[in-house]
């Protein structure tokens, strides 16, 4: 499979990205201009992982921070590229490919313009086909292993000098809390490329086709749009094999920023004995029923939809607003090995409060 990706392909991404961001994922707009920008400046090709070599390089082209209005951030398509470009530098030799930690508004489009100004490919694989809030999480697997990773960050805010420009070497548990901090510095979001491991061990590790799975999403809503929001929602439900689990209002947010660069909280959907708890860490991570009974949880997609059928950031969320709760389970899902890791969940369930690992892992030798 090789695709030229061409401006036809950039609202796809974001639309399809968008539902997978799962309520984080960056910015519709920033994924716009990133994939437009990538298909005026060269010729971005889209090619799955079995078109490498298994020697050649593949790095993870992210961003990371938690974009959900909250901080002054502020991050350019230069970022991407000089990101890879000193990720290069560290390593001695280009990259063959760069895939992406996790499908969003704008991470599914992380790896265009790099790819297209630098000639590498854009490689149909994701380390979690929806988003999920730390670095780790989409390092398949890397999260706890010892071996010495390099990992880039680039950007921030320029008009406050919080601009950065970071190359770390470590284990990927060690280092990946270094570029969040950075995230936090340069204004709450930042460009990074990171531990390039061979194609080999990607086609192992990787949940395979994502960037094709957010396109053809996206192609479906889009087909759908004429005919009104109604349809793109079941366009959403189809195409997913999901469920909209609740339409009602939101009766209560309680979210806040926190300096390690994570929106944390709950947002309550629904009233009485109907409601449902969406629990956030930057992304929906789970979702409880009024009893305190889990109904669906990471790496399960759970998205909120507008009633004109747009995926909403938590940021975009409002007391009173009313949305549709989508769920997709983990088993519709490739499950890239970052999600079947056991050493990424305590530091997000420490932070959240609440049990991931249980239900994450308890198929994860199936």
């Amino acid at each position: 499979m090789r695709r030229i990706l061409t401006e036809k392909d950039v609202e796809p991404a974001v639309r399809g990205g968008s539902v997978y961001a799962a309520g984080g994922g960056g910015w519709a707009d920033h994924g716009r201009r990133l994939g437009y920008a990538a298909v005026g400046a060269g010729t971005p090709e889209l090619v799955s992982v079995d078109e490498l070599r298994e020697e050649d390089w593949i790095a993870t082209a992210a961003a990371i921070g938690a974009p959900a209005s909250t901080t002054p951030w502020e991050m350019q398509g230069v970022d991407y590229v000089k990101a890879v470009r000193l990720l290069n530098e560290a390593l001695g030799t280009p990259v063959a490919g760069l895939m992406v930690g996790q499908n969003g508004k704008s991470s599914t489009l992380n790896g265009w313009l790099p790819a297209a100004i630098l000639g590498c490919k854009v490689v149909d694989a994701v380390g979690d086909i929806r988003a999920h809030p730390t670095g780790d999480m989409g390092s398949i697997g890397m999260a706890g292993s010892d071996a010495q990773m390099i990992q880039t960050a680039v950007g921030g805010n320029r008009a406050e000098n919080r601009y950065i420009e970071l190359v770390v070497r470590g284990a990927t548990a060690k280092v990946s809390p270094v570029l969040r901090t950075a995230s936090d510095m340069s204004g709450g979001f930042i460009a990074s490329a990171r531990n390039p491991l061979r194609a080999s061990y990607v086609a192992q590790n990787a949940a395979l086709g994502g960037i094709s799975m957010a396109l053809d999403l996206g192609q479906a809503i889009l087909a759908a749009e004429p005919k009104g929001p109604g349809a793109m929602i079941d366009a959403i439900v189809e195409k997913t094999r999901g469920a909209i689990l609740i339409e009602a209002e939101i009766t209560r947010k309680d979210v806040r920023y926190t300096n390690e660069a994570f929106d944390i909280g709950q947002v309550v959907v629904g009233h009485g004995d109907k409601a449902l708890t969406l629990h956030v860490m930057n992304e929906y991570m789970a979702i409880d029923d009024a009893g305190g009974n889990r109904i669906a949880s990471f790496p399960d997609v759970i998205t909120t939809l507008s009633a004109e059928a747009e995926p909403l950031s938590v940021g975009q969320l409002r007391v009173g607003m009313r949305v549709h709760i989508l769920h997709v389970p983990k088993a519709l899902i490739p499950l890239g090995a970052g999600v079947l890791d056991p050493a990424v969940y305590p530091p997000v369930e420490k932070a959240m409060g609440i049990d991931l690992a249980t239900y994450a892992l308890e198929d994860r030798n199936g």
